[in-house]
């Protein structure tokens, strides 16, 4: 570790669990770097729905108290010799926790070098969005050219991540959102058809435009939105849980799978990443190449400063954010 680094760095601290996720913004000492870690200064850090649970205590991962949270970041190497990418590459990568912080430990195989001038929210929706659904479009849902695919809150990080790709690999591409402003983002976006799904209206006028059915559902919202899903299978459907926004489990009608053969699909990106590394770096490099090559484009991402955390948290929990949400980090 250098000796230019300061001992003490900012970080955001959950220090009690309760309903409201609150954090605290505290001065910590500066981590030190494992054998197979870097220690990145963190330029910024992606917000991502588990972050809501995970400071909450309703995630499935529940590190011990106290905690920084923050599972996505982006910056340069400070710290780690001895690793593929030598100290002032630029990386953004999954921290595992702790990213929202001035400095943060990374895996040294989660971290991937990226351009000097990419945009920040950019970089870390092509990090973790894009083969995110990349994955569960190609492998999980096995997306062909011509299908027509529904994807659900299309206007968040996810969701328009799975919008960009279902265009790009020929899908006719049906988004809903909650609200006519998100409504019209998904329009700008290339959607074929978007509707709100606060509207109780909104399976009726699908069904009205696609007669036949979604032959994939990518569904991040759950709940309600995801039983009504349920009504718009084509024969064969591949329904696919990437999680649950909306707040609750989708209670899936069991009898409508088996109406049109068709199957749910569970996705969770972390375990892709965990099981099948090689296979993880290769979809995020492809990311990455389609974006260079100017074959997708990102919605505009929502930006917040470092100081405001938890307001950020609480607009991606209330679903109040178009894009990728990410954090500033000041040094």
């Amino acid at each position: 570790m250098t000796g230019a680094l300061p001992r003490t760095m900012r970080a955001w601290r959950v220090e009690a669990l309760s309903e409201d996720g609150q954090m605290h913004l505290r001065d910590v000492v500066l981590p030190r770097p494992g054998a197979d870690q870097y220690l990145v200064r963190v330029e910024a850090a992606g917000l991502a729905f588990g972050d809501t649970l995970i400071v909450r205590g309703k995630y499935q991962i529940k590190p011990p108290l106290p905690f920084t949270p923050g599972s996505e970041v982006l910056g340069t190497i400070v710290a780690g010799e001895g690793g593929e990418l030598a100290v002032g590459t630029r990386v953004a990568s999954s921290s595992r926790q702790g990213g929202f912080a001035q400095y943060a430990l990374v895996p040294r195989s989660e971290a991937v070098a990226i351009p000097p001038d990419i945009d920040p929210g950019a970089a870390l929706a092509l990090r973790s969005n894009y083969p995110t659904s990349l994955y569960a479009l190609r492998i999980a849902g096995r997306l062909q050219r011509g299908q027509t695919l529904l994807v659900h809150a299309a206007a968040g990080g996810v969701g328009s991540a799975a919008l960009q790709l279902g265009r790009l690999m020929g899908a006719r591409v049906i988004a809903t959102a909650g609200g006519a402003h998100k409504v019209r983002a998904c329009l700008d976006a290339g959607a074929d058809l978007a509707l709100d799904y606060t509207d109780p209206t909104w399976v009726q006028a699908l069904r009205e435009q696609v007669p036949g059915g979604a032959d994939v559902v990518y569904d991040p919202v759950g709940g309600e939105v995801g039983v009504q899903s349920l009504r718009c299978l084509a024969y064969g459907a591949r329904y696919l849980v990437i999680g649950f926004a909306g707040g609750e489990l989708t209670q899936l009608a069991a009898n409508r799978l088996l109406l049109h053969n068709a199957s749910a699909v569970g996705v969770l990106w972390g375990e892709v990443r965990r099981r099948e590394p090689a296979l993880a770096a290769s979809l995020t490099h492809e990311a990455y190449a389609w974006h260079a090559q100017r074959r997708i484009h990102l919605l505009p991402g929502t930006a917040f400063a470092f100081e405001e955390a938890p307001l950020a948290l609480a607009a991606l929990q209330g679903r109040a954010t178009v894009g990728k949400a990410w954090l500033r980090v000041p040094h």
